[in-house]
């Protein structure tokens, strides 16, 4: 049984963006009436950085600047942490880690902005990791001469009769090639 999410398949897709030059209240505006918590900022059609909740708060409303004054080039996070689309979701959480922050846009392998990966995205895919990673347990500890139904974990094919060896579960096909 293969563990490979990749970020792709759990991201948030539609991500919203604005251009350097447009104010802090057009920030707040977007992130409004999108209830979304971040928007990717750029410049000349490229994402450049970052803004999110707090850094309105905190740059600008606390600091006592004006929103409708605000260039969002002054405020947004750069240079820009991305992640790749094709990148496993452990590398996710390691980067949300290890750069402190609660999330990075994703790319695409031309550097293109297809998404977003955040906390939030982590944790609604985690309990049914934890659960394949259970029932993967459990077949390890299962007697060699246990049948199963389910997934070859070399071919990839449904079969109604899989038998566990070298510690994965084969279909008949799989096994007997590996035999010849």
């Amino acid at each position: 049984m293969k563990m490979d999410v990749r970020i792709g398949q759990c991201m948030t897709v539609g991500v919203f963006t604005l251009p350097a030059d447009k104010t802090v209240r057009d920030a707040a505006k977007l992130l409004k009436s999108t209830r979304v918590g971040s928007i990717i900022i750029t410049q000349k059609g490229k994402a450049k950085g970052i803004v999110t909740e707090r850094d309105i708060v905190y740059k600008v409303i606390a600091a006592g600047k004006d929103p409708k004054k605000t260039k969002l080039k002054a405020i947004m996070a750069r240079p820009l942490k991305v992640i790749r689309a094709s990148d496993k979701i452990e590398k996710a959480a390691l980067a949300l880690r290890a750069n402190r922050v609660k999330r990075l846009p994703v790319v695409d392998k031309d550097g293109r902005l297809v998404g977003i990966i955040t906390e939030g995205d982590l944790v609604r895919v985690y309990p049914g990791m934890v659960d394949v990673i259970s029932e993967l347990q459990e077949i390890r500890q299962a007697k060699p001469n246990e049948r199963y139904t389910g997934i070859c974990e070399i071919c990839g094919c449904y079969a109604e009769d899989l038998k566990r060896d070298e510690g994965k579960l084969k279909c008949e096909e799989c096994i007997d090639e590996e035999a010849v």
